[in-house]
């Protein structure tokens, strides 16, 4: 009772602020029923739709959604497929409805292998008795204890199949995941790894907690181990990389994962909960910090990657989430051009200029100011004195009509470093050493374009990673707090989107190139959306780093497309984005396809197909 009075006060606190603050009380009709919501602690923008945070929303979702529900085909081609499950201790009930849950599977070619790791459960081992008379099970029983990579292991040895499916001893499946996975490999018999969506089955019995995964999404997995379960996998690259390692329980899984995915880029998911993960006092599942070593040992994990791949940086467990982020370390101190276009506004672009100066660590980077027909006295003045202040500071004219993307290929083409940031005049920097930062991430060969957290001036977030879909695209959690833990950690860890905002944006020169720059088509919206998708297309993955903050004063130095010359402009561009990227904006790979298109991370009401 005290933390709901607590929020209550709180939540009537910041009303009350918001409310003077910007309308003194005046507030419009039509915002009445936005801090109504507030104020009742719903979402506004998440009106309409299903919260799948909220359980009973969630239930009505898989109501409405049936996610069981599969159109079940002949199958050409039925691998075996083994379940390794090595089994300590747990509750017999929990075991049954685990075991139960697999050989209920409608497709029929499988086996489990069980080991049990030396219970001292009487319940358990009677319980595993039971089950010896099913010959799709086979039984090790160890008389020592050897932990859960051992007994995985040993359960590898037992297995015949050509896949693996990895499930602990007191989770269940529904009956249409193991063909789910075979009907994809049905269609691609190249696939060497499936992973399905998965949420968690409460105490009570109740399904929630969804994870609602994305595409293979590499610094997403280097973020944490959200490929997890359930996971199949190719015994025969399984065998080859000496399966489970000793020394990593409690991120054995995750360390497999890391060193299977360095031997294949052949990975598919299966946007459907297809895996029940339980809830039980003193598990991961209920709490991270029940089991605060399988964080270290999900870091050891990690910096066994990076040595493994050549790469340097430092690992570090986020703060606020058990999740991890890399601090890449710079090879070779390379040259950055930061280019800044601006018309006049000397004010805005000189905050920005003095941010960048006083703020930044990073020591090879040069300023470029394209300038695009300012005519004020104190805009020249402000060049003349950072060029008289600084050697690393040069103007360009570009007496031309405003193009966005064609004033920076200007600068791109007259510069020559390894590395160019596109920066809107109207943004400010937070972060000393966001140029380190950038780069570090910027030099991984699989990394495109590199984006940052930008910020409003009440420090709520305006740029968090972009999604396409809702309209031709848009900014994740804005509005949201600028470290508020939200959907696992998508503000707290680099995360892989479709596209990063062109208003703070690092890429190589070398990929730059590979693109051809700007798309000088667009002149004012989405160019940078294009430029993304462009990356994507030729095999590169854009990555958020919320490590790197600015604030983001938006459009000051444009202004708002409310002219019917800009809205014609903008529509057409607008058009231009759904004809030529019609299939990415319909289908986001780094944005679960169950999501609705009405707002990010919600559930619609309606019916929904899944791909």
């Amino acid at each position: 009772m005290k933390s709901r009075i607590e929020n209550f006060v709180v939540t009537l606190y910041r009303g009350t602020k918001s409310c003077w603050k910007k309308y003194h009380f005046l507030i419009p009709p039509r915002l009445w029923k936005k801090y109504f919501l507030l104020l009742l602690g719903i979402r506004p923008d998440i009106y309409g739709c299903y919260n799948p945070v909220d359980k009973k929303q969630y239930q009505k979702w898989l109501e409405h959604n049936p996610q069981m529900t599969t159109t079940y085909k002949r199958l050409a081609y039925k691998p075996l497929i083994s379940f390794l499950i090595p089994v300590y201790n747990v509750k017999p009930q929990y075991l049954r409805e685990c075991l139960d849950s697999v050989l209920a599977q409608k497709y029929k070619n499988i086996e489990i292998c069980i080991v049990d790791d030396a219970s001292t459960s009487r319940e358990t081992i009677d319980m595993l008795k039971e089950y010896e008379k099913d010959e799709r099970i086979r039984i090790r029983y160890r008389t020592k204890n050897g932990h859960i990579s051992t007994a995985t292991n040993d359960a590898l040895e037992m297995a015949k199949g050509e896949y693996i499916a990895l499930m602990d001893n007191d989770d269940v499946i529904p009956e249409n995941a193991i063909y789910e996975v075979v009907a994809a490999l049905n269609k691609d018999k190249t696939i060497d790894m499936v992973y399905t969506d998965e949420d968690k089955l409460d105490t009570d019995g109740t399904f929630c907690e969804p994870n609602f995964k994305p595409d293979f999404s590499p610094d997403t997995f280097l973020s944490s181990n959200y490929l997890s379960h359930l996971g199949v996998l190719r015994r025969s690259i399984v065998k080859k990389i000496g399966g489970f390692r000793k020394g990593y329980e409690g991120a054995q899984d995750y360390d497999l994962y890391l060193r299977f995915t360095e031997k294949t880029d052949n990975i598919h998911h299966i946007p459907k909960i297809l895996y029940h993960w339980r809830k039980i006092q003193g598990s991961t599942s209920m709490s991270i910090k029940n089991k605060d070593y399988a964080l270290e040992k999900g870091k050891k994990a990690l910096e066994s990657a990076l040595k493994r791949r050549g790469i340097k940086g430092e690992v570090h467990i986020a703060r606020d989430v058990p999740m991890f982020y890399i601090k890449y370390k710079i090879i070779n101190s390379p040259k950055v051009t930061i280019i800044i276009p601006t018309k006049d506004m000397a004010k805005i672009t000189g905050k920005c200029l003095k941010s960048i100066y006083k703020k930044t660590t990073y020591k090879n980077y040069e300023v470029v100011v394209v300038n695009n027909n300012s005519t004020e006295e104190k805009t020249s003045r402000l060049f003349e004195k950072y060029k008289n202040r600084y050697s690393n500071f040069s103007v360009i004219d570009a007496p031309i009509k405003f193009n966005f993307s064609k004033l920076n290929n200007i600068a791109a083409k007259k510069t020559k470093s390894d590395y160019i940031v596109l920066l809107n005049n109207d943004t400010e920097i937070i972060t000393p050493d966001w140029l380190e930062w950038m780069i570090g991430y910027a030099e991984q060969h699989h990394v495109g374009a590199v984006g940052a957290k930008l910020l409003y001036r009440d420090k709520t977030i305006q740029h968090a990673g972009v999604i396409l879909g809702l309209g031709v695209a848009s900014h994740a959690f804005t509005g949201q707090g600028r470290n508020a833990v939200v959907w696992n950690g998508r503000i707290s860890v680099p995360y892989n989107y479709s596209a990063v905002t062109g208003a703070c944006l690092m890429v190589s020169r070398k990929k730059w190139n590979q693109v051809g720059g700007l798309n000088e088509d667009l002149e004012v919206a989405y160019n940078d959306i294009d430029f993304c998708l462009e990356l994507v297309k030729k095999g590169y993955y854009n990555v958020f780093v919320p490590m790197v903050e600015l604030y983001h004063y938006e459009s000051k130095s444009r202004g708002l497309d409310l002219t019917p010359e800009k809205k014609k402009r903008f529509d057409g561009e607008q058009a231009y984005m759904y004809k030529k990227w019609k299939n990415e904006i319909a289908n986001d790979p780094f944005y679960n396809p169950n999501y609705t298109r009405k707002t990010w991370f919600a559930l619609d009401r309606e019916k929904k197909e899944t791909r």
